[in-house]
């Protein structure tokens, strides 16, 4: 007998507002239920769909989502049926600061990419509200070490956004301020000793031919093949394809470093398809009005990709660029070569070799090659 779904709603606090959380078991019907009720949002560092407290509707959820699971709304209990519209206290929030213009400059000076300024500058923004009444210079590493731990206990920051948040306030300390690192070395968090998850080489080809669309087709099968981050994907120009060297240069990677990795030939013939049809002008993959493709469609069709593939999992662009270095390794590719591939920093001796070897694509066979060249052989 198969086991009934189970949705619950629970309140909570997410990016400082009031939230209403639906947490279950991943069921695909049940998702795109979910995704087709308006104010409904997902969020990577929660791990949930959820509702902001002004949207939710208690009355239009049940109707929505009661042909697809059993509703557990007992936390709900001492919510208004229908939640009143009027935004919450959030004046605090919308405070403006004014960044330090030195701040600012060293950011640009140090050349970081723009995504980090944006974040950097944000969380400095939070960390000198918080101070507002303070002079910078004079706020003790205990008191930032306790502003932390609030963010911590009483916001649930992720581990990654706890290190960025330290990064942009060590930033101004030592990088503007010019002071001694020591002094600042404030505890970051252990990190996290999981393992990155892989699809199958059956799982990726799978999504690859279940998916009709020839632009959505190349995007996924792009992301697996170059072991491409999703922006690095978004970043892609046309002129990024370089078919007669077989490579692709991926500019502005993390960390602004420019590299190449093997172009796939069947990602070549796709990639022909693609341009006949869709005649991008600029970016490689181009919105509706020629500006570059979003990371949230992305992640869309990736997502239904895999739904279309019977994947039960919760499956990332992300995947797909571990999967990628995870079969390249399988095939017995050289550790160094993959870390090239994908940009990744490295050890000083590890580096050492990556730098003195010149790298040559022609010796190594892309996955994606793999995969259609054992079915033209049956």
């Amino acid at each position: 007998m198969t086991k009934p779904v189970s949705i619950t709603l629970i309140p909570s606090v997410h990016k400082r507002r009031k939230v209403v959380l639906l947490r279950f078991d991943y069921n695909a019907k049940l998702t795109e239920a979910i995704k087709a009720i308006p104010g409904s949002k997902w969020s990577d560092s929660i791990k949930s769909w959820y509702f902001f407290h002004d949207d939710f509707k208690l009355n239009t959820i049940f109707n929505k989502l009661k042909p697809f699971a059993y509703i557990d709304y007992s936390s709900l209990k001492n919510l208004p049926k229908e939640m009143p519209t009027s935004k919450p206290d959030n004046s605090r929030l919308k405070e403006k600061v004014k960044i330090p213009l030195p701040y600012l400059d060293k950011l640009e000076q140090k050349r970081y990419s723009k995504n980090t300024q944006i974040t950097y500058t944000h969380y400095f923004a939070d960390f000198m509200r918080f101070f507002k009444d303070r002079n910078l210079k004079e706020i003790t590493l205990k008191e930032i070490n306790n502003y932390i731990l609030l963010l911590i206990r009483k916001y649930k920051i992720s581990q990654s956004q706890q290190n960025q948040r330290i990064s942009a306030i060590k930033f101004y300390y030592e990088k503007v301020l010019g002071r001694e690192k020591e002094l600042y070395n404030i505890e970051r968090p252990k990190k996290s000793n999981q393992l990155p998850n892989v699809l199958s080489a059956e799982e990726i080809k799978s999504m690859i031919d279940k998916t009709k669309n020839i632009k959505h087709k190349c995007i996924i099968s792009m992301l697996y093949s170059a072991g491409l981050r999703r922006s690095e994907l978004i970043n892609l120009k046309i002129s990024s394809i370089l078919s007669k060297q077989m490579l692709i240069k991926i500019e502005n990677g993390k960390g602004n470093k420019d590299r190449y990795v093997g172009l796939s030939h069947f990602q070549l013939e796709l990639l022909r398809q693609y341009y006949l049809q869709y005649k991008p002008q600029f970016w490689l993959f181009e919105g509706q009005n020629g500006d570059q493709y979003s990371g949230t469609s992305i992640l869309k069709i990736v997502k239904q990709a895999a739904v279309r593939a019977g994947i039960t999992r919760r499956v990332t662009p992300h995947m797909l660029r571990h999967s990628f270095a995870t079969h390249h390794l399988e095939q017995g590719t050289d550790l160094r070569y993959i870390q090239e591939f994908l940009g990744h920093h490295s050890s000083i001796t590890t580096e050492i070799y990556t730098h003195v070897a010149k790298t040559d694509f022609s010796r190594f066979k892309n996955p994606l090659d793999g995969l259609y060249d054992n079915e033209e052989n049956k």
